[in-house]
């Protein structure tokens, strides 16, 4: 059986849960939305609910921020590795198909 919580990818953790398990402001988060940088979905109440892959992402915008990239820089990265991990999948298949 399984549970949401096994799905990185379930909306499970609202905004306040996550500024408190990444010690980030809760207006912080709504910026990286409104900017397009993590988009998390919504309820039916239309409250964010973040993912862990989204979680991961808001880490990684941390970091970048850190490190003095824009929010723009921090979605073109964002951007560019989503694209490497899809290329990667992309020629891992091809690869099996040619054994």
């Amino acid at each position: 059986m399984t549970l949401p919580f096994d799905d990185a990818s379930a909306p499970l953790f609202s905004v306040g849960q996550v500024a408190d398990m990444l010690g980030v402001q809760q207006a912080f988060l709504r910026r990286l939305d409104r900017e397009d940088v993590v988009s998390p979905a919504r309820s039916q109440g239309q409250q964010r609910r973040y993912s862990r892959d989204d979680v991961s992402q808001v880490q990684e915008a941390v970091s970048l921020i850190g490190d003095g990239l824009t929010l723009n820089g921090v979605r073109r990265v964002l951007l560019l590795q989503e694209e490497v991990r899809r290329l990667e999948a992309e020629l891992a298949e091809e690869r099996r198909r040619r054994t």
